[in-house]
C-alpha cells in the first residue's frame, strides 16, 4: 500500500476573489486529487480488503484514508464512535 504524507498542515490553493488573489487551505481530498489520486468509495471489511487487492491486481496504487465525514452525503454511521474506525475511503492512481 502506498503512503502519503500525514494531513498536518495542508497546502494552500489559489482562489479568485473579485480580482484579488486569495489563498485557502486545501482539503485532504483536494490535496490527494492534486497528487493524482482518484476517490473511489468508502466501505468497511471484508469488502475493503477485497477491493484493495483487486485494484492492485489491475495495476493501481492504493491509498486508504480515514473517512472525511464533511464530504460524505450520509455520514450517520461514520460519525458513530462504535463504527467510525471500521470505514476507510479508497483512493487509487495509476502506477
Amino acid at each position: 500500500m502506498s503512503s502519503f504524507p500525514p494531513y498536518n498542515n495542508p497546502p494552500l490553493a489559489k482562489g479568485d476573489s473579485g480580482g484579488f488573489e486569495t489563498f485557502k487551505r486545501m482539503t485532504r481530498e483536494e490535496e490527494l486529487k492534486e497528487a493524482g489520486w482518484e476517490k473511489r468509495f468508502t466501505m468497511d471489511e471484508p469488502r475493503l480488503s477485497e477491493m484493495v487487492e483487486q485494484y492492485k491486481e489491475l495495476g493501481f496504487e492504493v491509498l486508504l484514508e480515514p473517512v472525511d465525514t464533511s464530504s460524505e452525503e450520509c455520514a450517520g454511521c461514520l460519525t458513530d464512535p462504535a463504527f467510525s474506525d471500521r470505514y476507510k475511503t479508497i483512493y487509487t492512481r495509476r502506477k
